[in-house]
């Protein structure tokens, strides 16, 4: 009978440690907005990004529906980069706020 004894004490502090655990887990709060990463990146916005991946269809000779932006970041305060996917090729993009494209580029 000792063993089943120990048996159920390993088992209550088991549980107690787990419902600990939980709590420790659950007091974990998540960063405020301003402090997440995302928030310090600028994206491009989408007209943009759309104007990126019509530049590169016509520079490819594609159509611009096969042609799909898959991430854009902010360079300077008026200009953005957009990567460009086209059937497992890879583009770059630079264009302006103006929506000026200023380069398109095979990667």
């Amino acid at each position: 009978m000792p063993e089943l004894h120990a048996f159920r004490r390993a088992v209550v502090l088991m549980v107690a440690a787990g419902s600990t655990l939980i709590t420790v887990v659950g007091c974990v709060s998540s960063p405020e907005p301003t402090e997440m990463a995302r928030t310090t990146l600028q994206t491009a916005p989408a007209d943009l990004q759309l104007l990126c991946a019509s530049a590169a269809a016509t520079s490819f000779g594609v159509e611009s529906s096969k042609i799909l932006p898959v991430s854009s970041s902010q360079l300077n305060e008026q200009t953005y980069q957009v990567e460009l996917e086209a059937g497992g090729s890879r583009a770059t993009c630079v264009v302006d706020a103006a929506g000026n494209v200023q380069s398109v580029k095979k990667v």
